[in-house]
């Protein structure tokens, strides 16, 4: 059989690796043909702008129910970089403490490299499966040197899996597949998740990279990953889950995916209200169709306003009559 990273790290003496990094061997597997729907998880707050760990943990066994594989902890759907480093660790510890069988990965990175090993340790003495590592994104158009020594440290001081995170729409910092192959002599470097939404960009990632779970970040080409192997890190799926998960058993039943696939892309448009803005504030305040109680964003993000929560309104039965 093709050897690849995560079979590489199935295969190390268990005195090598923790038990949640053996389990991570396996963490969305693109060469297990058995490719992982994770949930780009809202952070939820508050209306003081406080952590509500009491819905956070409730909202594992409602991901767990519907089919999904598992959870990446704050990502940017779930406002990393508004959390201080204590407070991404109690976020962390709540999922993972009440994860319900799911899969986690929690996303480390920060602009330096102190606090992103400091959040990668504490993530694998708390038995996280994964990291997620953004690249330091103070420092615009780094060398690929820089980031090869920066991504070296991540790699090396820790057994988990590491994807890294490609959102230069957010970070202005990209993946390249040359820093990618730079890094390939890791057997734990496991993929990226791409959140760029091109098409043809993904579609290159996944040729180039075979050996790697290449995730997609953006329903779009949520086709595109399942048909190369690859997983997902989906933000619908806080919404939607059983819809999004339903592609994903399509694939594993050797079916094609269009019919699934056409069926969330209808039911995700439930939620697309002229005038009312997409993201964390929608799905916060959304979840309230699901029995949730509201909660809310943290500054600079704004909550949405009380108009423009009349216009989504309507849409929270149908939204709850999905499941």
């Amino acid at each position: 059989m093709e050897s690849t990273r995560r079979n590489f790290l199935g295969a190390v003496g268990a005195g090598a690796l923790t038990a949640a990094a053996a389990n991570a061997a396996e963490t969305g597997s693109a060469r297990s043909g058995n490719p992982k729907l994770y949930v780009a998880a809202v952070t939820p707050c508050d209306s003081k702008n406080r952590f509500d760990e009491g819905l956070y943990r409730d909202l594992m066994p409602y991901f767990k129910e519907r089919n999904v594989d598992g959870v990446v902890v704050l990502g940017t759907t779930g406002e990393f970089p508004s959390f201080s480093v204590a407070e991404r660790k109690k976020v962390a510890e709540t999922a993972l403490k009440h994860r319900s069988g799911l899969r986690m990965i929690v996303q480390v990175g920060t602009p330096n490299l102190p606090e992103t090993l400091e959040l990668l340790s504490h993530a694998g003495a708390n038995g996280a499966d994964g990291a997620l590592c953004i690249p330091p994104f103070y420092f615009k158009n780094p060398p690929v040197e820089g980031l090869y020594k920066y991504y070296s440290q991540v790699l090396e001081a820790t057994k988990l899996p590491v994807y890294l995170y490609h959102y230069p729409g957010m970070s202005a910092v990209p993946i390249s597949p040359e820093l990618l192959h730079k890094l390939e002599h890791y057997p734990n470097l496991a993929g990226i998740k791409d959140s760029t939404g091109n098409a043809e960009t993904y579609a290159a990632f996944c040729k180039e990279f075979p050996k790697l779970d290449m995730m997609t970040g953006t329903e779009g080409n949520l086709p595109a990953a399942l048909a190369a192997g690859m997983g997902a890190i989906s933000v619908a799926a806080n919404l939607f889950p059983k819809q999004v998960a339903a592609v994903f058993q399509a694939h594993r039943e050797g079916k094609d995916v269009a019919a699934a696939y056409a069926k969330f892309r209808e039911t995700n448009s439930v939620l697309h209200v002229q005038g009312v803005p997409g993201g964390a504030a929608q799905i916060k305040f959304a979840f309230t169709g699901h029995g949730f109680r509201e909660s809310y964003v943290r500054p600079p993000q704004l909550d949405l306003t009380a108009e423009q929560k009349a216009l989504l309104q309507p849409k929270l039965s149908q939204l709850a009559q999905l499941g």
